[in-house]
């Protein structure tokens, strides 16, 4: 499972090169990994508590500093398996159980006609007026539930399911007035709310894995699972890039561009999400970190998360509060994600990582700081025409995205 390799080296020039704390394997339970986690993040404390004895003294080392970097890096990799084995447990909760399956004769009608491309108009259970084949809603119901789990936003923000190209949403920008009056007194008219706008509009996100008709003749794989593994991957990666960065065009507005000084600054009638230092001008401080945390409204921190990339998450690992106490902790029980200050962290790789002026880190309740809007569901054409002896499943979903609330995000940004 994972053993200890503290007394493994490598000699590179004469020098015995420390290695990490543990060979970590991805398939063990998740209650075993956790224990091996914090055992892990303990070592670490330790390490990294004599690297700093030893800067005081003017005694640096750099094999203590790469013992404490590989040791970093292995708790980086034993949390993210136990990220995995949680995804694992959400997603069998969601399915019901490995490859059960919701609509049974259906599907193995459809599955049948992917084989033999034959068609019962029996089995249709919506219009089939669109060009091509209905695909089961089974499908529909994996590759969204498989989203929820791989996706972070989709697993972290608000999701609107829209039946036009897109939606528009009404913000009440206050305004109301009031007064003190006495009993005689006139009482003037006084200003009411005024509303404001913001568009949401989707754009088509398209997969087109294919396979041999030789291999849908003759294999006895599982063809939902199958199509469901191709194209939430596909999925899950542009989405998770879409959500962040995305320019609006063809694609749903990404949510850093709605901070301070980003492409959509100034889209949203309620303004920016407004920015945060982290107290240096190239890197982290645990100053900032809190600073952070506290600049979120008492109101919005009960289901706040910090996103960030696996980079930074390193990083914040060395951080101590005043106390001498790690900002960091690891996950504790199956299903927690490991914390920062005692909020979840959600990875996201399309985080920006550390550097002077990049916004590493997000900040706050998620479920009502952006929306998602998923026009119709995904829909799947099969094609065995287009490039024999290849069989293609065109595989779109129409998807949008943007910021819905921007009181309840904060953005570090790295700067004194």
């Amino acid at each position: 499972m994972i053993a200890s390799a503290l007394a493994a080296h490598a000699c590179q020039g004469g020098q015995p090169i420390p290695r990490g704390i543990v060979i970590v394997r991805a398939d063990g339970d998740v209650n075993t990994l956790i224990t091996d986690l914090n055992k892990a993040f303990h070592a670490f404390k330790e390490e990294h508590t004599q690297q700093l004895a030893d800067i005081k003294k003017g005694n640096a080392d750099a094999l203590q500093a790469l013992k404490v970097d590989n040791i970093n890096a292995d708790i980086a990799q034993l949390q993210a398996s136990v990220d995995a084995a949680n995804e694992r447990m959400v997603a069998a909760a969601m399915n019901g159980g490995a490859n059960q399956l919701k609509d049974k004769e259906y599907t193995e009608a459809f599955s049948a006609h992917f084989k033999k491309g034959e068609v019962q108009a029996s089995l249709n259970k919506g219009t089939a007026s669109e060009g091509g084949y209905l695909a089961p809603v089974e499908w529909d119901r994996t590759i969204t539930d498989r989203l929820l789990v791989v996706s972070p936003m989709r697993a972290l923000c608000f999701i609107q399911d829209i039946s036009t190209n897109g939606f528009s949403k009404l913000f009440n920008n206050r305004g109301t007035n009031s007064g003190w009056v006495g009993e005689t007194a006139s009482r003037p008219e006084t200003n009411g709310p005024t509303l404001g706008s913001l568009a949401y509009n989707t754009g088509e996100l398209y997969a087109n894995p294919a396979a041999t008709q030789q291999m849908l003749d003759d294999s006895a794989v599982n063809l939902e699972a199958w199509l469901a593994s191709e194209v939430e991957t596909e999925f899950s990666i542009q989405e998770g890039v879409a959500f962040l960065t995305g320019n609006g065009t063809n694609k749903p507005n990404g949510l850093l561009t709605y901070i301070t000084g980003g492409a959509n600054a100034a889209a949203h009638p309620w303004g920016d999400i407004k920015t945060v230092k982290s107290g240096a001008a190239s890197t982290l401080t645990a100053d900032g970190l809190i600073d952070l945390v506290y600049a979120l409204p008492g109101e919005y921190t009960a289901n706040a998360r910090a996103a960030m990339n696996r980079n930074t998450q390193a990083a914040i690992r060395k951080l101590k509060d005043g106390q001498g106490n790690y900002l960091w902790q690891p996950s504790f029980e199956a299903g927690a994600p490991a914390t920062v200050l005692g909020y979840g962290i959600a990875e996201m790789a399309g985080m920006p990582d550390v550097a002077a002026n990049s916004k590493p880190i997000v900040f706050g309740d998620f479920k009502r700081g952006y929306m998602i809007v998923d026009r119709t569901g995904v829909r799947v054409l099969r094609d065995p025409f287009t490039n024999k002896p290849y069989v293609h499943f065109y595989t779109t979903k129409r998807v949008g995205g943007g910021l819905m609330n921007p009181d309840v995000l904060k953005a570090l940004t790295v700067a004194a």
